[in-house]
């Protein structure tokens, strides 16, 4: 399995494209993901589902911290969310469909898919039909294991990853999980009905007795997000590549690179 994904951990992964918001370069645009494409470096990206079902690149389920707009991405039409500035840029959002067009094979894309609202599977589906007819190098993950499951059901042939991490209590983003949830997937209980073919997970919680057993097994491992010295020391023992942003690595996990 991992000489078959060779190619997903050979260089390091730009968390959201290369960005540099003081440079004008703001995070899922596509000035970000030339940047990334530029630099040699893999791409991750974050999509989201329209109201008519398109996926379109963008990390939160809301527009108010990106845009001038306010609300659920998922409450409006592609017509409308294509004429939206992201960060104050001159990018606007995109689709997915023109992030594979501008990737077209360059470097490898991975494309985390958000969970959707009230099981809605649209986004996963859209996901699974655009990587199936491009095929290349590219993969998809998401954190919800019944988007692994879809996926693996709709797009076979489509790498897909579990992403994680110590699910804590404590952690706000993990509210809407029960414990019961919280424990199922730090420990990747769902691994028998998702069939991850890498793992992508929390940089500071890599030594988790699951996540090394994977590594272990031959499943490749990835470190999200590495944005210092110590966390590129921390992938570096622990994982087999890097998701990182705030600086620019040379093309390897382990050296080169000032993380600011």
């Amino acid at each position: 399995m991992a000489s078959r994904l060779s190619w997903l951990v050979a260089r390091p992964i730009a968390h959201r494209g290369l960005h540099d918001r003081a440079a004008g370069v703001i995070e899922n645009t596509s000035s970000a993901v030339q940047a990334a494409i530029d630099h040699g470096f893999g791409v991750e990206i974050d999509v989201q589902v329209t109201a008519d079902g398109e996926a379109v690149v963008f990390h939160d389920s809301k527009l108010d911290r990106l845009t001038e707009a306010a609300g659920l991405v998922a409450d409006r039409p592609l017509r409308d969310l294509v004429t939206l500035n992201v960060g104050g840029g001159a990018d606007r959002i995109w689709t997915l469909a023109d992030c594979l067009d501008l990737v077209d094979g360059k470097v490898p894309l991975v494309v985390e898919v958000k969970a959707s609202r009230g099981g809605d599977t649209r986004l996963a589906r859209r996901v699974a039909e655009l990587l199936s007819e491009r095929g290349g190098p590219v993969a998809a993950k998401s954190f919800d294991p019944r988007v692994l499951v879809l996926l693996r059901s709709l797009a076979p042939r489509t790498p897909r990853g579990v992403v994680g991490d110590a699910f804590d209590a404590a952690d706000a983003g993990w509210a809407h999980l029960s414990g019961a949830q919280r424990f199922v997937a730090r420990n990747m209980l769902h691994w028998r009905a998702t069939r991850p073919d890498f793992v992508s997970w929390n940089v500071r919680d890599l030594t988790r007795r699951s996540v090394r057993l994977s590594r272990s097994s031959g499943v490749p491992v990835m470190a999200w997000t590495v944005r210092t010295p110590e966390d590129q020391a921390r992938a570096a023992l622990g994982a087999d590549q890097m998701v990182f942003e705030g600086f620019v690595p040379d093309r390897t996990l382990g050296t080169g690179g000032s993380p600011a």
